[in-house]
């Protein structure tokens, strides 16, 4: 039996389906991005990672549809750092006045990111960090 991919129904006496999907896939996938085994497992907690996104550093290690530069954000006192995007979500940290809050993606009202390079990853409202300012060099 042959690896068809192509459409298995014929509707005219006209059309002939071809026996190979040469057509749909490339002979060699050398030089192409490809998975070769299973993701790494992550800690949710700790990994950049979710279903849609991940931090840029993940990529190649894990597969999503998405990959994204983190934004260094400086945290506000008072700020927490939560599981999901709602005040009443579980508290996960409670950071610092000054630290890096790295902002990997925005919704409403909401960003997800990581705080420093490897600590908890969350959500924190926008009001509880500071974009970084224009021009400013690391």
């Amino acid at each position: 039996m042959s690896g068809i991919s192509a459409p298995i129904f014929r509707f005219t006496d006209g059309l002939h389906l071809t026996n190979d999907d040469s057509y749909t896939r490339p002979f060699s996938i050398e030089g192409m991005l490809a998975m070769t085994g299973p993701s790494i497992a992550a800690d949710p907690r700790r990994l950049p990672l979710r279903g849609d996104l991940a931090h840029i550093k993940l990529a190649g290690r894990c597969f999503v549809p998405h990959y994204a530069v983190p934004i260094a954000y400086t945290v506000k006192a008072g700020a927490r750092l939560q599981a999901a995007s709602s005040r009443e979500a579980e508290v996960l940290a409670e950071p610092g006045a000054g630290e890096v809050y790295n902002v990997l993606d925005i919704a409403g009202e909401w960003a997800w990111g990581q705080l420093g390079e490897d600590g908890f990853v969350g959500y924190m409202h926008l009001g509880a960090i500071d974009a970084p300012q224009a021009g400013a060099s690391d």
